[in-house]
């Protein structure tokens, strides 16, 4: 742990666009953190939790391949996916991406973050998408 607090203090002070896009990616997750903790609703006895284009299709119709797809009823438990990938994304994948500019270099690091920002970002519209059909 001593040796990224190191490496986070070097990258603060000497590489300022991943410093910048690593507390981006922390800040969008903590968007994605406290609106999918707030819409979290233990009350409701089903929410939507998942489109799919197909579905679950065990036909041999193809009326009935196209009518299978569609928003998926869940528990509220089934939510609780968006704040762990929050965590997930906003506190391990900051670690992992000192560990990659100390191994492999800026432009990796900053690439890995640019996947991970866009990772959270559509988590956040899958949210808005579900909660908005729900």
């Amino acid at each position: 742990m001593k040796n990224y607090g190191q490496h986070f203090g070097e990258i603060a002070r000497e590489k300022k666009g991943l410093f910048s896009l690593m507390a981006f990616l922390a800040l969008v997750c903590l968007v994605l953190f406290i609106i999918s903790v707030v819409t979290l609703k233990p009350s409701t006895a089903v929410v939507k939790v998942g489109y799919g284009d197909i579905g679950s299709f065990a036909g041999e119709d193809l009326v009935e391949m196209r009518t299978a797809g569609g928003y998926r009823d869940g528990s509220w438990v089934d939510m609780l996916a968006f704040p762990i990938l929050a965590v997930v994304l906003g506190v391990i994948h900051n670690f992992i991406a000192i560990r990659i500019c100390v191994k492999r270099g800026d432009s990796a690091a900053k690439a890995f973050v640019l996947i991970s920002i866009g990772v959270a970002l559509g988590a956040i519209l899958v949210l808005f998408r579900l909660l908005g059909e729900g």
